[in-house]
């Protein structure tokens, strides 16, 4: 049955019979025995020939979704069968939402490629959706992503690290000297409640969408902020630049701004009820892993240090 669903399968996507056999190295009259085999056991036609091509009948289309399930997990079950006997090594597919992706992941997979050259990881950097989405379709072999969004119910969550999300200024910005003071050294009248001191500043944002974004949004919430300006820019090293010239303040995570902090470029802030925290998840669409997969988690959770967390 596998292989009448992928001749089936490949039939649909070349959209001809001849390039079907063609592609699988097999003759025109075994690719058209096949499918008849394949209408035979589903009771129904699933194509319509013509001379120049081939159409899904509603049948067939039903067929053709389940075909490609059927042949992914297939194919994946044969590989985790294949690497019982083997050392670690072979492909692993990643994914991770763009802090992670672009602050803690880079150093995670050098120590992984020192310790297990033989592994090959490929990175895919995204938003939480569509990290999900990727895991479910089978793309991605393990996902790490901001929070635990209800898209992520049928898959495998579990906590990783946590995040926080600190306000960062320019070292002159005006705010930067107001956190520095001493309130019981000002006159009364003239002190600032931390809600209308924030508020009276630009903000600098990533892009709705974002989990950073996500995050500053309900960080402004409880602390009753209200920005008088918001200047939205669409990666967190555009924020990191527009705050550094002083066009505003801005909440990003402590990942995100190591080097700037050391080099002075930046300030953190203190304030009351900062930082802002939040959740990192691992998500893993199958209970089954390769042995590629489990050094990689094991070296996550063996090295959190590398997210700047304690282990």
């Amino acid at each position: 049955m596998d292989q009448q669903l992928r001749v089936f399968a490949m039939v649909v996507e070349k959209g001809h019979f001849s390039r079907a056999a063609a592609a699988l190295y097999m003759s025109q009259p075994a690719v058209s025995q096949h499918i008849r085999s394949l209408e035979k056991t589903m009771g129904t036609q699933l194509l319509e020939r013509t001379n120049k091509q081939v159409r899904m009948t509603r049948a067939g289309e039903i067929v053709y979704a389940h075909a490609k399930e059927i042949l992914t997990a297939y194919s994946r079950m044969q590989k985790l069968v294949e690497d019982l006997s083997r050392q670690a090594s072979g492909p692993l597919t990643i994914g991770a939402s763009y802090t992670f992706g672009e602050y803690v992941l880079p150093r995670v997979v050098a120590a992984l490629k020192q310790q297990y050259p033989d592994i090959a990881p490929s990175v895919t950097i995204g938003n939480t959706s569509s990290i999900v989405d990727k895991l479910r379709t089978g793309e991605l072999d393990v996902g790490i992503v901001e929070g635990h969004p209800r898209e992520m119910q049928e898959l495998n969550a579990e906590e990783l690290a946590e995040d926080r999300m600190v306000l960062v200024a320019a070292p002159d910005h005006t705010l930067a000297k107001w956190a520095a003071q001493d309130p019981h050294d000002l006159e009364p009248s003239s002190v600032l409640t931390v809600p209308e001191a924030l508020s009276a500043h630009a903000w600098v944002l990533r892009e709705s969408g974002s989990g950073t974004r996500e995050a500053a949004d309900d960080a402004l919430a409880r602390l009753g902020v209200v920005p008088r300006e918001i200047l939205v820019f669409s990666s967190t090293q555009a924020v990191k630049e527009a705050v550094i010239a002083g066009l505003g303040i801005s909440l990003l995570s402590q990942w995100a701004i190591r080097r700037e902090l050391n080099s002075g470029e930046l300030q953190a802030l203190d304030v009351p009820r900062l930082p802002h925290t939040r959740q990192f998840s691992l998500v893993t669409a199958s209970t089954f892993r390769t042995r590629a997969m489990n050094v990689f988690l094991e070296l996550l959770q063996e090295r959190r240090e590398l997210t700047g967390l304690e282990p």
